[in-house]
């Protein structure tokens, strides 16, 4: 993944765009949960629980 600096950007700025595409393509999030091994229970407990979230996350925008 490459960030390009464009003219007369600040290093700040293009630290911010890099940044907000890391955590857009989750590569973050990815290399995180990959420090350590994690069981098959857990993992599946974790997406349960992100499963539930987004439900619920949705249940409140649609009740707008």
């Amino acid at each position: 993944m490459t960030i390009e600096i464009r003219d007369n950007e600040s290093l700040e700025n293009a630290l911010k765009r890099f940044k907000r595409e890391l955590h857009q393509h989750g590569t973050l999030e990815a290399a995180r949960r990959k420090q350590r091994y994690e069981k098959p229970s857990d993992r599946r407990r974790r997406m349960h629980a992100a499963a539930i979230r987004r439900a619920r996350r949705a249940a409140r925008r649609r009740g707008r």
